[in-house]
């Protein structure tokens, strides 16, 4: 059974014996909790094994993404003057996005997500637990829940954590909740587009395999008070822990981030830009039975000059997000991976261009879009709609919690389950929706 590799493992034995206390390194423990098991048994039939998170950190605008409102006029839509048709007849997305408008028989979206709120901080624990902030408890994010669900803990096996992110984590709140650091994802690091990719922490660029192997011995060799106690359940915890991080450094997993196995041409059609070749790492981390990979996208934030960014932003989203609908298609692994495109927010549908904006967009949580595509979700589809400037809600207001309600039923775990955890809190997966619930109507 393998555990959460991490550079916490990396603590002596006698910082271990001394703490004693192995689910604060991240060491899980296998046995089913009755929360857990009552929550998948109730579940309905699984359909999808992993999720794919996209996070536009920053918040995008919806006008220029998914939601464009080319008849409102230049106030609104700025130099975006036009929407285009898709595979799908009936939806338009902006002009900039010329790629996923040809797969839009693979994805849905979302136009009328809601939550009101205009901070990053909150509407990022918004969006990723379903939760308000200001609770007596911090929640654990839509990932951690996963990890906590499908991971160690329901016996999975990988090589690899069940819970990665590319390449940093959210930075916004602590998304492990009070699940505990078990359940924090496992951040790489580094670049997938450099080179070659090197998981910061993991692989230093400056010490070989061999150099590598010749440390473990040294230190194997120096260790005598595992040598007088090996035979202890703590030792063996940590000898195992050990021996797989060091899996992560010279065995086969380290083979799953070495993007060169990849022929050029897909790398070239996913984009060799960090965006791109980032989508194309979560594809292999899903291939290779990671349950959920979160990949923050950062750069979404533009409150100046909002459409200089859009010209590089856009092109590299339309790239890395259809290359990777339609890689996962090709390979038969949409109906398993749920890929989910969002950030906390939109952005102020008026475009704000005296100083110092310079045609900049706010924060704006009243009204934004998202998009949900594969794992048994129907395709093709519009879920709710904005008025005609994109400024309110106009027909069926989505929550994060529906959202994160509906992943969960793709995946087998009943959105109205009980959420496992240590505190002896007894509280659903989902609270109660505000508005209608789930999407029932790409189910």
């Amino acid at each position: 059974m393998r555990h959460h590799p991490s550079t916490q493992y990396f603590m002596s034995r006698r910082d271990l014996i001394r703490s004693g206390i192995l689910f604060s390194l991240g060491l899980p423990f296998f046995r089913l909790n009755e929360s857990l098991g009552a929550t998948l048994a109730h579940a309905p039939k699984q359909r999808a094994t992993s999720v794919i998170e996209i996070w536009m950190w920053g918040g995008p605008s919806h006008l220029d993404t998914f939601d464009p409102k080319p008849e409102a006029g230049a106030e609104f839509c700025g130099p975006y003057s036009e929407a285009i048709k898709t595979n799908v007849d009936g939806i338009r997305i902006n002009s900039r996005l010329p790629l996923l408008a040809k797969q839009a028989d693979k994805y849905s979206l979302i136009r009328s997500m809601t939550h009101g709120i205009n901070a990053h901080e909150t509407a990022t624990y918004r969006v990723q637990t379903g939760r308000e902030s200001g609770g007596a408890h911090v929640y654990p994010s839509i990932g951690a829940v996963v990890s906590k669900l499908t991971g160690y803990e329901a016996g999975y096996q990988g090589l690899l954590p069940p819970y990665i992110a590319l390449t940093s984590t959210h930075g916004r709140f602590s998304e492990e909740g009070f699940l505990g650091p078990s359940f924090k994802p496992f951040a790489t690091g580094g670049d997938p587009n450099a080179q070659r990719f090197m998981v910061e922490g993991i692989i230093s660029r400056s010490i070989s395999d061999q150099r590598q192997t010749k440390r473990r011995q040294l230190l194997q060799n120096l260790d005598t008070l595992g040598k007088t106690h090996g035979d202890h359940p703590l030792f063996r915890e940590f000898d195992t822990s050990t021996s797989n991080a060091y899996d992560m450094i010279l065995g086969e997993a380290r083979e799953v981030f070495d993007l060169s196995q990849e022929k050029d041409e897909l790398r070239d059609r996913y984009g060799r830009h960090s965006f791109g070749q980032s989508c194309l790492m979560a594809r292999r981390l899903v291939e290779n039975g990671v349950k959920y990979v979160t990949l923050n996208a950062k750069g979404w934030d533009t409150h100046k000059m909002h459409f200089t960014t859009m010209e590089q932003k856009m092109p590299q989203m339309d790239q890395g997000i259809a290359s990777l609908l339609q890689d996962l298609d090709e390979r038969g692994m949409l109906d398993s991976t749920i890929v989910w495109v969002c950030g906390e927010f939109g952005r102020t549908p008026k475009v704000q261009w005296k100083e110092p904006w310079k045609g900049g967009r706010g924060h704006f949580g009243r009204c934004f879009s998202a998009l949900v595509a594969g794992g048994g979700f129907k395709a093709g589809q519009v879920v709710g709609a904005s008025n005609s400037t994109g400024e309110e809600v106009a027909d069926r207001p989505v929550y994060p919690e529906d959202l994160i309600g509906s992943i969960y039923d793709r995946l087998g775990i009943a959105p109205t389950g009980r959420m496992p955890n240590n505190l002896g809190l007894d509280i659903p997966l989902t609270p109660k929706s505000k508005g209608p619930g789930i999407l029932s109507e790409i189910m």
